[in-house]
This record gives structure tokens, C-alpha cells and sequence, in this order.
């Protein structure tokens, strides 16, 4: 049997709603600087919920040419730009490398929704007799989930293992899982892996509010919608953008003196196999995708200094989340520092999982815990330390990163303390 090889993480990249490189991400987290605001994309007036955390002033070119920015949808956009981004970081210098071995892996929950409409708005405009004929060939190859990945391929010219994940909002955690899987195995030698989400579509924006799953008790007070395990959430906050990381096999990042945020130490998954949109009551999935985890890890649920839960600001999921994390945990619970970066952000979604590794990447490499913010009233079902409001300098060896997705798909990461 073949030693399972290890895996560290030596460059991020992310778009999201509070900045579109790791520093000013990093900066509106530690503030407490929320990324919600009024929708500005569209008119909101006749929705329920009228406010969404958006990517704002976002401007692929230095990265992309005019005729690729044409060509992608903008969740393949955001993917390829945070990808780019990553491999800058992580001093990878291609045309040096064997490209066979080094492959792509970026899942997103939803996919080409913009182009979806866009296209099917002209269609409608047209009518039946000219409609068909103006559908642009582009369509299919912009639309389909897969192509965060084929571009980010493509585009730097990566010709290892390529694939996708779509597992909803388990997305990013399920493709980082995956990739660091494919290193272990020896089928390459770095993965550039993550997720991205652009769904906040007339469609997309409409959907999650027919199923009454967003927020609506603070469209004046956007900034304060997004709350999770406080008394007063209300549902989640929809959000966009893609989160990447470059995995890569650690004898081979300490040859190259490559700059290591930590290791990726721990991959666990389950299936609630309960219901189509709501968590297991009991918590059981989650239970089963963390203590996996840790196992997965060869780790004691000691040996864990924070979570970065999936802390959604839904009812349900808070409460679950939260209960399943004093089943795996037990007495030491109490003592886990547990904070949800959603309240920040929103939730992106398939992006979510990529942005919170690099969240938690970020908490080992400079040792400080960041907050949930409009933590203001208490809920007696979560009552653990939610790093309430402000961020905390601390010690951390390890973090576990959670994410639960309809569907009852759960995924959950371990990084940790780098140690040669």
C-alpha cells in the first residue's frame, strides 16, 4: 500500500462580496464590515426579500481578455480570476512545471444562471419563429456547471485530473475534499480547487424566496440581516463569488521553499437522507461528517481550537449545527471558539466552502479568530462561544470547517499547524 502523501496549502484567491483580494477580504472580516446591501443588480420592490450581498465594482480584465470576459458566465469569470489570483500567490511559476500534474477541481452549486436568463429573455422577445435561430452557440458551454473548471483549465493551460462538484451549498468543501484526495493518491502533484457561485438572478433571487429561506425582517437594516445563532435570524442572506485554494504535496511546496498557510489534514462527508431542503432535526449527518473528519485526521476533538461553522442564520441550521457540535465535541465544546464568517459576507452558496477554507486558512497562519457579527440577543438553543462581534487573537492549531447543503449533503475540512 502506498504511503498517503500530504497536503499542504500554498495560495489563495477569492471574489467576494467584501473585496476582491485576500488582504481586503481578510481586513472586512476582522472589521466586522458587512457585505449586504439593498439588491442593486435589478429592482428589488416586488420581491419579499430586497437585499443581497453582491460583488460590487468587480472588473476581470487584468485577468481575463475582452473576448474570454465575453464567453463566460460570471460565475466561470469569478472562478478563473480567483484561480489566477491563487496561483500568483502560491509562487507556482508554470512554465516551469509539468502540467500533467498539476489539475483543476472548482464545483458550484447553481451555474450559468445569468446566461440562462439572458438568453432566454432574448428568446422570448424574438418570438417562436426568430427566437430560435438568435440563441447564441455559447450557450451550453457557458451555462453548465463544469466550466468554473474547464476554463480555469484552459486558461492556464493545467492538463492534470479535471473535474467538477455540484453538491449545493457542501459545494466548495466537497471540491477541496475531493482535490486533496486526488494528491493523497498520487494522480497529481497540486490541485487548484474551490468554488463559485453567481446566482443572484431575477430567477435564482426569486427562488429562495419562494421556498422563504432568506431574510425579509431587515431589508431597511441590510447590514444587520445576516445573524447567525443570534435570538432574532431570520433566514440567510443570498451572496456570490468564488474562493480557490492551491493544494499541493508538502515535500514538494518545502523543496520549492514555497510559503505554507497550513495542512490540509482531515476530508469527511455524509448524507442526511432526510429531506430535499431541510437539515436532519437530530444532527445526525453533521455528526457523522465531523466525527469523520477528526478521524480522517487522525485527531481527538481536543486537539481542535475553532470552528468556522456553516452558521447559515437560518432557524434550523443554527440550532442543528450547534447540537451536532456538542454531540462530536462533548465537554470540550465549551471551550471551541466557533464563529460563522457568513455573517459578513451572506452565504455564496457553492463559493461558501472555498472562502471559509481560506478563512480558516488565514486563522492559522496569523492567529486571529474572527467574529459573527449583530451577535446581539442570545438563543438558548446555541449556546456555545460564538466569538461574538469582535475578533479574538489566539493560539490555533487546528480548524474545522463545516458546510451542510440541501440535498442533506454534508462536508467538513480539517486544516492545521504546519509541522515539517
Amino acid at each position: 500500500m502506498l504511503k498517503t502523501r500530504r497536503v499542504v496549502v500554498t495560495g489563495l484567491g477569492a471574489v467576494t462580496p467584501v473585496g476582491c483580494s485576500i488582504d481586503e477580504i481578510w481586513k472586512s472580516i476582522l472589521e466586522g464590515k458587512s457585505g449586504v446591501r439593498r439588491l442593486a443588480c435589478f429592482d428589488p420592490t416586488n420581491f419579499t426579500t430586497k437585499i443581497a450581498a453582491e460583488v460590487r465594482n468587480f472588473d476581470p480584465s487584468p485577468y481575463l481578455s475582452p473576448k474570454e470576459i465575453k464567453r463566460m458566465d460570471r460565475f466561470v469569470q469569478f472562478a478563473v480570476c480567483s484561480a489566477k489570483m491563487a496561483m500568483s500567490d502560491s509562487g507556482i511559476h508554470l512554465d516551469k512545471e509539468d502540467r500533467n500534474r498539476i489539475g483543476v477541481l472548482i464545483g458550484s452549486g447553481i451555474g450559468g444562471l445569468h446566461t440562462v436568463e439572458a438568453e432566454h429573455r432574448q428568446y422570448l422577445a424574438l418570438g417562436p419563429v426568430k427566437g430560435p435561430s438568435r440563441i447564441s452557440p455559447f450557450l451550453i458551454p457557458m451555462l453548465i456547471v463544469n466550466m468554473a473548471s474547464g476554463q480555469t483549465s484552459i486558461t492556464l493551460g493545467l492538463k492534470g485530473p479535471n473535474s467538477t462538484v455540484a453538491t449545493a451549498c457542501a459545494t466548495g468543501n466537497h471540491a477541496i475534499g475531493d482535490a486533496f484526495r486526488i494528491i493523497q493518491r498520487s494522480e497529481a502533484d497540486v490541485m487548484v480547487c474551490g468554488g463559485s457561485e453567481a446566482a443572484i438572478t431575477y430567477m435564482g433571487f426569486g427562488g429562495f424566496c419562494a421556498l422563504k429561506a432568506l431574510s425579509c425582517a431587515y431589508n431597511d437594516q441590510p447590514e444587520k440581516a445576516s445573524r447567525p445563532f443570534d435570538k432574532n435570524r431570520d433566514g440567510f442572506v443570498i451572496g456570490e463569488g468564488a474562493g480557490i485554494v492551491i493544494l499541493e504535496e508538502a515535500e514538494r511546496a518545502i523543496k520549492r521553499n514555497a510559503k505554507i498557510y497550513c495542512e490540509l489534514a482531515g476530508y469527511g462527508m455524509s448524507s442526511d437522507a432526510y429531506h430535499m431542503t431541510a437539515p436532519d432535526p437530530e444532527g445526525d449527518g453533521g455528526v457523522r461528517c465531523m466525527a469523520a473528519t477528526l478521524k480522517d485526521a487522525g485527531m481527538k476533538p481536543h486537539d481542535v481550537q475553532y470552528i468556522n461553522a456553516h452558521g447559515t442564520s437560518t432557524i434550523y441550521n443554527d440550532k442543528i449545527e450547534t447540537s451536532a457540535i456538542k454531540k462530536v465535541f462533548g465537554d470540550h465544546a465549551r471551550k471551541l471558539a466557533v464563529s460563522s464568517t457568513k455573517s459578513v459576507m451572506g452565504h455564496l452558496l457553492g463559493a461558501a466552502g472555498g472562502v471559509e477554507l481560506i478563512v480558516s486558512a488565514l486563522v492559522i497562519k496569523k492567529g486571529i479568530v474572527p467574529p459573527t457579527i449583530n451577535y446581539e440577543t442570545p438563543d438558548p438553543d446555541c449556546d456555545l462561544d460564538y466569538v461574538p462581534n469582535k475578533p479574538r487573537a489566539a493560539k490555533v492549531n487546528a480548524v474545522m470547517s463545516n458546510a451542510l447543503g440541501f440535498g442533506g449533503h454534508n462536508a467538513a475540512l480539517i486544516v492545521k499547524k504546519f509541522n515539517p
